[in-house]
């Protein structure tokens, strides 16, 4: 129970309140005693305007008079003159309460309760301390009245102080369950995620911190339903992909095995393409898999990015040309030479302009441009397809997310192309990012930072050109894995 963070929030609350309320309640007892006395010793001031001169006329006398055997029978008698004079009692007595002047004779020589008394001047009479005290004659005694007085303040300070607690702890109770809701719902919610229930969701009102906490949980449960459906739609479609070549290749083998085929050159064409696209798959998941653990080989260098291009462009003119596609570039001489690796900027390419060939119709264009913009290179692979849908754009770098749900292998591919293009950009320190309507094409923008002064220029490791993909119904050869799936 101590351990709830609404208990520990209600004690929490309670001890600040008792602890602002008792500091209250001490300065206020202590100031208003001390008003007290201030107000009874104004009052009785007032009474007697003349009171300090009295005490002056005393002190003059004991000054003039100090050694005499006789001075207190003078101070008496200057002391029963002020009464009479002032309707005020006067006593003198020394540290121990002992009475030398009495203005009514009735305490000479006894013991004065100094408990009882607040003297009102001190004198040094032989060396030693006297206190006078006065107060009306048939007044009350001002200690008690003094002492009833606190007492009553205190008593009413301590059961306001135990009214505002009450009340302090209903409304710690009223407001604690309006700001621990969220609390409560976010842990509800996070019990049931913890059970599998990945559906769970928090409405909480507000603007401050619990309901940014709520929408960064509704964030978090959101990304963790579209990866968990990615995860089942991931195996579904790697078993769906594995399932086709291996069915082919246990087919063909046992119709081997049992004489029913021969291998003719055909047959083991099939089987061998049927195996590179197996090693295409796991070469896929491979790679995504290095990505993710951050230990993806990257060899940087400088490279020039016109004559690159160029080369790597060579292999797909005449595939484009055959399906009545414009292949063109526009990428200017003289840009900055960039920081990347060779090898992974050819699969880059390689795999978005495979993809824009495979969307786009006969009779349309697709342009690579290039432009320098600060301390980076701009490259825009646009195509003239028909484009992707606003609800299909912001995954379709996820893997195995498919804007095209068939499974043929000339258009559905694995799905896992452009999450190795996004992967191998931000490795080589740049971004990616598309655009698209929907009959009018799509343009893929990703960046490469440009080389630091002083560093060398080289061309030399660009691989060479891959293998084109086959025209549909022709057989697979030489595929090179990594490529667009």
């Amino acid at each position: 129970m101590l351990s709830s963070l609404r208990t520990r929030l209600l004690v929490a609350m309670l001890i600040a309140v008792l602890a602002a309320l008792g500091t209250m309640a001490i300065f206020a007892s202590r100031a208003t005693t001390a008003e007290f006395e201030r107000s009874v010793g104004g009052i009785l001031r007032y009474r007697d305007p003349r009171i300090d001169t009295r005490i002056h006329n005393i002190q003059k006398y004991i000054t003039q008079h100090t050694g005499e055997q006789f001075v207190w029978q003078g101070v008496q008698r200057l002391l029963e003159g002020m009464q009479a004079d002032s309707k005020l009692r006067f006593v003198m007595a020394d540290l121990n309460g002992q009475v030398y002047a009495d203005s009514t004779d009735e305490l000479v020589g006894q013991r004065l309760d100094l408990t009882e008394s607040k003297p009102f001047a001190a004198f040094l009479v032989d060396g030693e301390p006297i206190l006078a005290y006065f107060e009306p004659e048939g007044a009350p005694n001002l200690v008690l009245i003094q002492q009833g007085f606190t007492d009553s303040v205190n008593r009413s300070l301590f059961f306001a102080i135990l009214a505002a607690s009450a009340l302090a702890l209903l409304l710690a109770l009223l407001l604690s369950r309006s700001i621990l809701s969220p609390v409560s719902a976010l842990m509800h919610a996070a019990r049931g995620m913890e059970r599998g229930d990945l559906s769970q969701r928090v409405h909480v009102r507000g603007r401050g911190e619990l309901g940014e906490l709520a929408q960064a949980f509704n964030a978090m449960a959101d990304g963790l339903q579209r990866l968990e459906l990615l995860r089942h739609n991931m195996v579904t479609d790697v078993a769906h992909e594995l399932r086709t070549p291996l069915t082919n290749v246990c087919g063909y083998l046992e119709a081997l095995q049992d004489g029913l085929l021969e291998p003719t050159p055909q047959i083991i064409h099939s089987l061998h393409e049927e195996a590179l696209l197996l090693s295409r798959l796991v070469d896929d998941l491979q790679e995504l898999a290095l990505a993710d653990a951050g230990q993806l080989h990257l060899e940087l260098q400088s490279v020039d990015l016109l004559p690159a291009i160029e080369k790597w462009f060579l292999p797909f003119r005449a595939l484009a040309q055959a399906r009545q596609v414009r292949l063109e570039m526009d990428v200017p001489a003289g840009l900055s030479s960039v920081l990347i690796d060779p090898e992974r900027l050819h699969q880059v390419l390689y795999n978005l302009v495979e993809n824009a060939l495979v969307h786009t119709p006969p009779g349309g264009t697709i342009t690579l441009q290039a432009r320098q913009v600060g301390n980076e290179i701009v490259l825009n692979l646009h195509d003239t397809g028909a484009g992707i849908a606003p609800e299909h754009l912001p995954f379709i770098f996820e893997r195995f997310y498919r804007v095209d749900k068939s499974r043929a292998r000339a258009t559905g591919g694995f799905g896992l192309g452009l999450s190795i293009v996004k992967q191998l950009v931000e490795a080589q320190g740049g971004r990616i990012s598309a655009m698209s309507a929907l009959n009018q094409g799509t343009t893929i923008q990703f960046t490469l930072p440009i080389s630091p002064p002083g560093s060398k220029t080289s061309f030399e490791r660009s691989p060479e050109p891959r293998t084109l993909p086959p025209e549909p119904g022709q057989p697979v050869q030489n595929r090179l894995p990594n490529a667009h799936s």
